[in-house]
């Protein structure tokens, strides 16, 4: 599975970018946040109403890979933390196709809920960084140890998302990737070079063995805020 070509340099070309400017200018926040934010998670709907929303337009396939999901988050609640990030990485590895946004969605770059996701059956890697994310929300996981994080694919010479997490604010991240089934330390990964990350708190430009250097909060909105839209309303 290899993410898309048009948006994975499009975003590995910009945060370059961005980096330079973070030494020359204190505008990076507002540019950043332009970019991307992230905001609280919306907390996931299992309705009824929500499953016949599904049905209507995926069929009976997409409702069933929904109810999978929910049993498999009720089953694994009470696992340890590292016992998680396994499972939901394999989940969604396991169970979704990768195919690109234009193939799928007819545009260029489409940030897909995790409902979506699952029903459709098929995602790129912001999908499969997305829906790992809300899982482990859902599951307990706290939003300081988890970020989304850009990366350049060195091997693809691709842009590329991916989901790190951070058992201590010192602690090299662990890498939760659609490429790869195994989750390894990013200090492992040597294929992936960090551009920037974002949660449901701040924005960081990225490094290679740490947290990265925070530049500021997420206030302002942009996919991520239609997409979370979406998933307070059900709309899709």
């Amino acid at each position: 599975m290899q993410p898309r070509t048009t948006f994975r340099k499009t975003a590995v070309n910009y945060g370059v970018e961005l980096l330079v400017r973070a030494k020359k200018s204190k505008r990076l926040l507002v540019l950043l946040c332009v970019l991307t934010t992230f905001a609280a998670p919306a907390a996931l709907d299992f309705s009824t109403a929500m499953l016949a929303k599904v049905r209507a337009k995926y069929g009976g396939d997409g409702v069933s890979r929904i109810l999978k999901w929910q049993t498999f988050i009720e089953s694994t609640r009470s696992l340890t933390e590292k016992q998680k990030l396994k499972e939901v990485n394999d989940f969604f590895n396991q169970q979704i196709e990768f195919v690109d946004d234009a193939d799928l969605w007819g545009v260029v770059d489409y940030w897909a809920t995790p409902v979506e996701f699952l029903a459709q059956g098929a995602g790129d890697c912001e999908d499969y960084s997305i829906a790992k994310y809300f899982t482990l929300r859902e599951l307990g996981v706290p939003d300081k140890k988890m970020r989304i994080t850009y990366v350049k694919a060195i091997e693809l010479n691709q842009a590329h998302m991916v989901l790190t997490y951070f058992d201590t604010p010192r602690s090299i991240p662990v890498v939760l990737d659609n490429l790869i089934p195994t989750i390894k330390q990013a200090t492992k990964r040597r294929d992936l070079l960090p551009v920037y990350s974002f949660n449901g708190s701040g924005l960081w430009l990225a490094k290679a063995r740490g947290t990265g250097k925070r530049v500021g909060g997420s206030s302002r909105l942009n996919k991520w805020g239609g997409l979370k839209n979406r998933m307070l309303t059900n709309d899709f």
